[in-house]
């Protein structure tokens, strides 16, 4: 167990990384300096409560758990090491970005079975990967249990994360390459995404299944574009984000600090792609028996998560492929829907650069309204970021509205990593599935 220090230690880490605490409070009269100097404070924060821990745990030394070996695998050999058949995409959007697909074609269970198969495809979150489908345990990874249900699974990955960093003209070091916020993903790499789907698989349509951000492109791009609206068989929304009004997590003090500071604290390219640092954390420090729920908060804070519902053996599995980064300006997007409160594309922070992009002096809104696809929503009680008042609003303006359900205990996490997942929520997608294909 932990000594006095250790204690010491786990509380100033939680205090730190509380929605409350002063470090996430930016007023508008802030400096920069201020800035920086509370995200130093922030960060050594972090060090020293995971470097205590570690140092005065009372555990015996070198008991360590072993370092699992899909700590450094990626995506493809992740569904191989557990027998799937795995295969990798690269589709290229209409403005350049290549993005990688990876695919569960069938299940270990009756892959001679012939016949297509219906095709999902999966929509990973904010700063994630598809990894985020298949790295629990086989009977807890939605991607494994859809692949054996008989499905032909897909998983996307957004431009910028770890699988999707290339580009025909620009390469990762140029500005350019990260200009891009959610408006990108759901108007280029959705319909580059689908259409490769179907083109391969020789289908008509594809059910839709979207967590956090992934929610978020679904609604933009289903809205805005009937053509591929009419691809999706149904829309599965697990922990929707479309507004961020009630939301209390640290992403929303985040996001109180001005656009210009926050470019001049993280700059105009990347924000949190996995680095060897990150993964040294996960494999040396999380890897702690004392250490691992600490690093599941530190991983985790922008979200918040319930250790009594994860696996916490497989946090290094997790850590090691999340935070997969993305850019900052799909960060300055989501800062500027904490302070707007509205549904909208991305401020270019003046009239004549939005008149530029848009043929109007502010950014257009987006209209849930107008999004004509069967949906099903799914919601959590404990959602820091998907706050259930910001989906009961949501739930108005959904047309086709097929189901609801919510559940109080969850958090954000819960929806891709809960250990009660399969009974409380795929198995209900997997019947809806089936009673509308």
């Amino acid at each position: 167990m932990l000594t006095g220090s250790g204690i010491l230690g786990a509380f100033l880490f939680l205090s730190l990384f509380s929605p409350e605490s002063s470090l996430f409070y930016f007023p508008r009269n802030i400096t920069f300096n201020l800035v920086v100097r509370r995200m130093k404070m922030w960060l050594l924060g972090l060090v020293f409560c995971l470097v205590l821990g570690t140092l005065h745990s009372e555990a015996p030394r070198g008991k360590l758990a072993a370092v699992d070996p899909e700590t450094n695998m990626n995506v493809s050999e992740i569904i191989s090491y557990w027998g799937f058949p795995s295969e990798e995409h690269l589709v290229e959007t209409e403005d350049g970005y290549i993005l990688c697909l990876n695919r569960i074609p069938h299940g270990r269970k009756n892959h001679s079975d012939k016949g297509p198969r219906p095709a999902v495809f999966l929509q990973h979150g904010l700063l994630a990967d598809s990894s985020n489908w298949v790295t629990n345990l086989p009977s807890n990874s939605l991607g494994f249990i859809l692949a054996d249900a008989g499905f032909d699974v897909w998983m996307g990955n957004s431009r910028g994360n770890t699988w999707s960093r290339k580009h025909k003209t620009f390469s990762v070091s140029q500005d350019e390459f990260w200009a891009f916020s959610y408006d990108e993903m759901a108007n280029y790499d959705l319909p580059a995404s689908i259409n490769f789907i179907l083109n391969k698989t020789g289908q008509e349509q594809v059910y839709y299944v979207g967590h956090s951000q992934g929610t978020t492109i679904g609604f933009i791009a289903f809205s805005q574009i009937p053509k591929l609206a009419r691809k999706i068989k149904m829309f599965f929304a697990l922990a929707p984000v479309v507004s961020l009004e009630f939301s209390i997590g640290p992403l929303t003090k985040i996001g109180q600090i001005p656009d210009h500071l926050a470019k001049d604290l993280f700059g105009v390219k990347q924000f949190l792609p996995q680095s060897k640092f990150l993964k040294w954390i996960s494999t040396h420090v999380c890897t702690h028996v004392i250490l691992k729920e600490l690093c599941g908060n530190a991983f985790f804070v922008l979200c918040g998560f319930n250790e009594k519902n994860l696996n916490m053996s497989r946090v290094p599995v997790y850590t090691t492929h999340c935070p997969a980064g993305t850019s900052v300006q799909n960060m300055l997007h989501w800062s500027q829907s904490v302070k707007s409160h509205k549904f909208q594309a991305f401020d270019w922070g003046s009239s004549a650069k939005n008149y530029f992009h848009y043929n109007q002096s502010y950014p257009p809104a987006y209209n849930v309204k107008d999004m004509m696809v069967p949906t099903t929503v799914w919601s959590g009680g404990q959602d820091w970021l998907a706050d259930y008042k910001d989906v009961t609003v949501l739930l108005t303006q959904i047309p086709k509205l097929v189901y609801h359900k919510h559940i109080p205990e969850w958090e954000h996490l819960d929806f891709i990593w809960g250990l009660d997942a399969p009974w409380r929520l795929y198995d209900e997608m997997i019947n809806l599935m089936k009673k509308y294909q």
